[in-house]
């Protein structure tokens, strides 16, 4: 191994920080799962049951591994042999940081295929393949990307060859003009997508279905399902905010950035529901359709609406730059570990940790045609094995060995020099950590296994 050679890069302003980690919490996460879990269970309920999660889990999850980062100045894995080092305490912390590199690179490689998905059909939209075009034909559309191994490895790989390039210029040139770029426009897009739903006629129904609670659908599932959500959608246990804190400088609030992060994603999320209810309702769709809400259902309603061939390709584009945004973030644990412990340029790093997760990425590919009828455990596929691997056990392990080490191993004066908050704020956050987010952090795993 090579002498270890820290970065001195840094975010130029707290702001763009707030922008690179917002970026990379809304995703696909956002745009495609939080609507249709709402849709499933009831709506309003749900989001108030998931707002409260984000708080008692989701927050206090960020500040603590922003804190790793910031504290451990390294990425994932040396910063947190860093701090296992200066705590006096076992040198088996630092795999709680190469868990999240090998999670955030495990994640990356299906995150890039469902989102090559986008990329079809933002392309198809533009095409103006989805005007005038029935429920059965846009289902059979769908039906045929998927059964084709050719065009998923076709879109899977310009995805994949565009965030790497990204990665691959470094913290300024690339991640910071990269998210100057991506992130206005995603607002942008979302603002006008609004502004076009808040005239249409299923806009009222779209808030009355988010806002207005109707806690008889609520089941213990539904909450469950929240709390899992909540801690999934700001990218958590997967070391991206710990690198991404590791560049900030002492100057930044950790814990204003963290709320504003919060905040963000949120409103994005909330946003995003109300664009896409609104769309569903407008049309006389259905709500609760799954997963196919995205790819199946917006784009029959895009095929009837007015103006739907513009407002289509706009949603897909929007799609397409979250997913982007989410994507850097993923690599960024894996090239700054390559780069400051083994001495490989970040330009080399970020190609060579992108052919792995393109090669792993034909595995996801496949799980959807040639390999779907081969199952690695039980009735898994390929691809649900890795997003099983990931989603709940890796996660929820870094989640909860996080808020183990700043609860009770990181001493006070080092988390008090961080967050800079009174003693009876910081012995509150310090509580939540050490009793609240494990437990309800195991609460999740265990659903999610059983």
């Amino acid at each position: 191994m090579s002498q270890l050679k820290l970065s001195k890069e840094t975010w130029s302003s707290q702001s763009i920080f707030i922008l690179a980690a917002v970026g990379s919490a809304v995703g696909l996460g956002n745009l495609w799962k939080f609507p249709y879990i709402t849709g499933e269970y009831g709506g309003s309920a749900f989001l108030l049951v998931y707002l409260l999660c984000v708080l008692l889990v989701g927050l206090p999850l960020l500040i603590a591994e922003i804190t790793l980062g910031r504290a451990g100045q390294a990425n994932p894995v040396q910063g947190m042999a860093n701090l296992a080092r200066e705590n006096k305490a076992s040198k088996l912390w630092s795999l709680l940081g190469l868990n999240g590199v090998l999670a955030a690179g495990f994640i990356l490689s299906f995150y890039s295929v469902i989102a090559g998905w986008s990329g079809a059909y933002f392309v198809s939209s533009l095409q103006g393949n989805f005007i005038s075009q029935d429920v059965a034909t846009i289902q059979e559309d769908f039906s045929a990307l998927l059964s084709s191994p050719w065009q998923l490895v076709f879109w899977h790989t310009a995805f994949s060859l565009l965030a790497v390039w990204i990665v691959s210029r470094g913290i300024k040139n690339g991640l910071e003009k990269a998210i100057n770029i991506l992130m206005p426009a995603l607002f942008a897009i979302l603002l006008i997508l609004l502004g076009y739903v808040v005239a249409s006629r299923g806009f009222e129904e779209s808030v009355t279905f988010l806002f207005q609670p109707d806690f008889s659908k609520l089941t213990a599932e539904a909450v469950l399902v929240a709390m899992g959500h909540a801690f999934f959608t700001l990218s958590l246990g997967l070391g991206v905010m710990m690198v991404y804190g590791s560049y900030l400088n002492q100057q930044s609030s950790i814990v204003k950035a963290s709320i504003w992060i919060a905040v963000a994603d949120t409103a994005i999320a909330l946003l995003a529901g109300v664009i896409i209810f609104s769309i569903v309702f407008g049309n006389n769709l259905d709500a609760a359709s799954g997963p196919g809400l995205l790819f199946q259902t917006l784009p029959v309603a895009f095929s009837e609406m007015w103006g739907g061939w513009f407002f289509g390709t706009l949603f897909f584009g929007l799609v397409v730059l979250a997913a982007l945004s989410s994507a850097i973030s993923l690599i960024e644990p894996a090239v700054s570990w390559f780069e400051q412990n083994w001495g490989i340029q970040r330009n080399k790093a970020a190609w060579g940790f992108g052919f792995v997760t393109w090669v792993l990425g034909i595995g996801t590919v496949l799980s959807f045609n040639t390999w779907s009828d081969i199952y690695l455990f039980s009735d898994k596929t390929f691809f649900d094995s890795l997003d099983f691997l990931t989603a709940n056990i890796m996660l929820p392990a870094g989640g909860f060995f996080m808020a183990i080490f700043v609860g009770w191993v990181l001493s006070k004066e080092k988390l008090k020099g961080e967050l800079g908050l009174q003693e009876r704020t910081l012995n509150q956050y310090r509580i939540t950590l050490r009793w609240i987010v494990p437990v309800l952090v195991m609460i999740v795993f265990i659903y999610n296994l059983i």
